[in-house]
């Protein structure tokens, strides 16, 4: 009997007409369990310190972030492992270290670069030395929100918008979501929030799309969050620090970014945006630049 050599649309592997193409279903999905593992793998612990009269303890608060970092890893490549059936690449541990490390160096010099524009236009001065205090919390806090905030805005929001989008939409769409959640932080206004949607928004995805690695974004986030309130003590969107340097800012609040900090800072916005089109520029180069699409199945 002759072979037929014409397979039919139905016999097609599964994986190929499963469910999961629909990237809005994954999207949902993936956002809703890591926002989840995210929030309850440090409320947990802060409500257990509160719960006994106490401010919350440096070493538990460490001790939970470090357990959010890795819960938040560990579910990503397993959401991503069931729903793509494929190992998440972007959080690859080959590369990681330079990576991170690159991220970090790039975080530290643009947020040194804020400050000594604020510092020529006279915004922001040097007291002198602040405290070693407050090193751990910074350090801990630094690596829960860049983690957690880049694994769901780049990893998840970002992505897979631009799968059903393209790069362009998915820009806009993960910044201005971006900006979103912090407009709700303390000493949060429209201005603030537009800052981080572009400032931030923009500069994180364009980090994602230079390298298809979390971890440069991930880096940058630490870098620059760190560099914010656990050296110059300044406010980290709208949360306080203390720092080892007391730097504290004077002057209009287009400067200063009044209480939310100075990422509501015009030069804060005009330093990430310059450094967010570099990168966008360099990604649109090594051919990282998706075009305008609207599908609603993809992979």
């Amino acid at each position: 009997m002759a072979t037929n050599t014409f397979a039919s649309p139905s016999d097609a592997p599964i994986e190929t007409r499963s469910i999961w193409q629909i990237w809005p279903l994954r999207f949902l999905v993936l956002f809703v369990v890591l926002v989840a593992v995210d929030a309850g793998s440090i409320i947990v612990p802060a409500w257990l310190t509160h719960s006994i009269g106490k401010h919350p303890d440096p070493t538990v608060l460490a001790i939970a972030c470090a357990v959010s970092v890795i819960l938040m890893v560990l579910s990503y490549r397993l959401l991503v492992r069931w729903t793509e059936k494929r190992s998440a690449t972007e959080l690859r541990a080959q590369n990681s270290v330079p990576l991170l490390i690159g991220g970090a160096a790039i975080g530290i010099a643009l947020f040194c670069a804020v400050y000594a524009a604020l510092a020529a236009y006279g915004a922001m001065s040097i007291k002198g030395f602040g405290t070693t205090d407050g090193l751990v919390i910074a350090l801990a806090l630094s690596a829960y929100s860049a983690v957690g905030e880049e694994i769901i805005f780049r990893g998840v929001v970002y992505r897979l918008f631009e799968e059903g989008f393209g790069t362009f939409v998915a820009i806009v769409l993960s910044g201005a979501l971006f900006g979103l959640l912090h407009a709700f932080n303390p000493g949060a206004t429209a201005v603030s929030t537009l800052a981080i949607a572009l400032e931030a928004g923009i500069l994180l995805a364009a980090a994602y799309a230079v390298t298809r690695s979390l971890w440069l974004p991930i880096g940058l986030h630490f870098g620059w969050n760190f560099t914010e309130g656990g050296i110059f003590s300044a406010a980290v969107s709208g949360g306080h620090m203390k720092g080892l340097i007391n730097a504290p800012l004077s002057g209009p609040q287009i400067l200063t970014g009044g209480a939310f900090g100075p990422e509501a800072s015009i030069a804060a916005i005009g330093i990430c945006m310059t450094a967010a089109v570099v990168m966008l520029v360099i990604a649109a180069r090594r051919g990282e630049w998706k075009p305008l699409s609207f599908r609603f199945r993809t992979r």
